[in-house]
């Protein structure tokens, strides 16, 4: 079954106000257990704001790029439903949830993911 990431841009969330918070993260974690329940969900989470670390293949750590000069994922969720339909409302429940946009891209299938 085909597997979709979710996700939307580091600062998308910054319009919310304060005091909304509690509710947006209880509206979120509600989508989080619904998807649960209906078994399609796998992972998700938000990404703290940070510079990255790039480790190239013979082990050597650089800096990686600044999240002030680059778009970032600052969220994301991994569900696995059958259409890519599934996966657009899904991502609208987030999105209704999360008060922000979401971007949906499909996985690309591997047998031994």
């Amino acid at each position: 079954m085909p597997r979709y990431l979710i996700s939307f841009d580091d600062g998308a969330m910054a319009h919310i106000p304060d005091a909304d918070w509690p509710a947006v993260g209880e509206a979120s974690h509600a989508v989080v257990r619904q998807a649960k329940a209906a078994g399609v969900w796998i992972f998700g989470g938000g990404i703290l704001r940070q510079q990255a670390s790039i480790v190239a293949t013979d082990g050597s750590v650089t800096p990686g790029p600044v999240p002030e000069t680059k778009a970032v994922v600052g969220g994301f969720s991994v569900i696995e439903v059958p259409t890519r339909a599934d996966a657009l409302a899904w991502a609208a429940r987030i999105a209704a949830s999360c008060r922000c946009a979401q971007e949906v891209r499909e996985i690309m299938f591997d047998p031994e993911s």
